[in-house]
């Protein structure tokens, strides 16, 4: 991996950090709780510039420039440094419009990709059920024909940001008869269909941060068989697609909170002494800084590898499990070092950045379980990854 930038790219990095200093003072905070026209404004502004969606044809609604690991390197890089987030890291721009772009008919990725890097739709994941989670081809959410539509039945759950969704990408079996992992198709609703109830699921971070968890009813929710993405019945394939990008986005901005996290160390004091001056606590900053350092090379191996059109192998298969832990972990030693003040939420006097690293905590030690338990990770990458021999089942009675 040759990492030299020339003078093509330092004019590059010139321009970004111009932009930020530029637009650092606009930026609204925390993107997804923000004002929809606020939101979108700052959106929109990073596409014209080429920021967000970069890669993305224009016909589609992103930039359409052509795909480059150090131009992606640079900006991920400047941004980071000033603490602004660079586009929205949401499950819509990271997890559908990646699928849509694979798998979406042309009519879904003008009408869905620019809209929703835009801020203007946003999406949530119909994926999990009560008795379906790791086990996902096990779901049980119909859909059955009714002339052009389809009637929807069933039940989701841990369903994040389901009460704040415009739309929802979710999987429903169209074919009962068909085998577990055949039969599912993949498709797009909107929330405020008829027959949707979205009951919101209290956690142990109770109202820490932005993220929230749900259940949702669906009776008899009609939805056009055109919302379909690919062919009906093979979602599965699809809903693999979505899942591998999910994955991919774990790996996202470890060094932004990395700079967050020495940042806090240089401000808190322990007995007078800023914390970094303390050889435990810096010594488990070094630590994590090698690991967050390790990531982002790794995500340039991914990336590479997106870009030549090859498969990353075990290589995309760790990115979750390693990336989960490593946030949890930079967040515990955030809480450490703000001593008792760490155990402060819901935005007490006392409170450091607004409650920033105990939601942090909270969403990370949720990620750890989400998506794919750290142990299905695991026989993911021992099974997919190392060719070893399926866990036996137990014996039928």
């Amino acid at each position: 991996m040759d990492l030299e930038f020339d003078a093509r790219y330092e004019e590059f990095r010139a321009q970004v950090r111009d932009f930020v200093a530029k637009h650092r003072p606009v930026q609204p905070m925390g993107l997804a709780s923000a004002k929809k026209k606020e939101r979108v404004a700052w959106l929109s502004l990073q596409i014209e510039h080429g920021y967000w969606a970069r890669t993305i044809p224009k016909e589609y609604g992103g930039y359409g420039a052509a795909p480059d690991l150090l131009e992606t390197v640079i900006m991920d890089e400047e941004f980071n440094k000033a603490g602004i987030a660079r586009g929205m890291m949401a499950q819509g721009p990271s997890m559908l419009v990646p699928t849509l772009l694979s798998h979406g008919s042309d009519e879904q990725r003008e009408r869905w990709i620019g809209s929703t890097m835009r801020g203007e739709v946003i999406w949530c994941q119909g994926y999990s059920e009560p008795g379906s989670g790791s086990d996902l081809a096990s779901l049980q959410t119909r859909a059955t024909e009714d002339g052009d539509d389809f009637v929807i039945n069933g039940q989701k759950i841990w369903t994040s940001t389901a009460d704040q969704a415009d739309m929802c990408f979710i999987l429903v079996r169209t074919e009962p008869d068909a085998k577990k992992h055949e039969g599912i198709s993949y498709v797009l609703l909107p929330m405020d269909t008829p027959g949707i109830d979205v009951q919101p699921l209290r956690t142990m971070s109770g109202d820490i941060g932005e993220n929230s968890f749900n259940q949702v009813f669906f009776s008899d929710v009609r939805v056009p068989k055109a919302n379909v993405v690919g062919r009906r019945g093979e979602g599965w394939k699809i809903a693999n697609t979505t899942l591998k990008h999910e994955r991919n986005s774990l790996n996202a901005n470890a060094e932004g909170t990395l700079i967050r996290l020495a940042r806090l160390m240089n401000d808190e004091t322990i007995r007078g002494a800023p914390a970094m001056a303390s050889p435990v606590y810096r010594d488990r900053l070094m630590k994590l800084q090698a690991r967050a350092l390790s990531m982002k090379h790794h995500g340039m191996r991914m990336l590479t590898c997106s870009l030549r059109g090859d498969s990353p192998g075990i290589a995309g298969l760790v990115v979750k499990l390693q990336n989960c832990q490593l946030n949890y972990d930079m967040a515990a030693l955030a809480i450490d070092v703000m001593g008792e003040l760490g155990v402060l939420y819901d935005h007490a006097k006392y409170e450091r950045e607004r409650g920033f690293w105990q939601a942090h905590s909270m969403f990370s030690l949720g990620l750890i379980i989400g998506g794919g338990t750290a142990q299905i990770q695991k026989n993911i990458i021992s099974e997919r990854g190392l060719g070893l021999p399926r866990e036996p089942k137990p014996a039928k009675a």
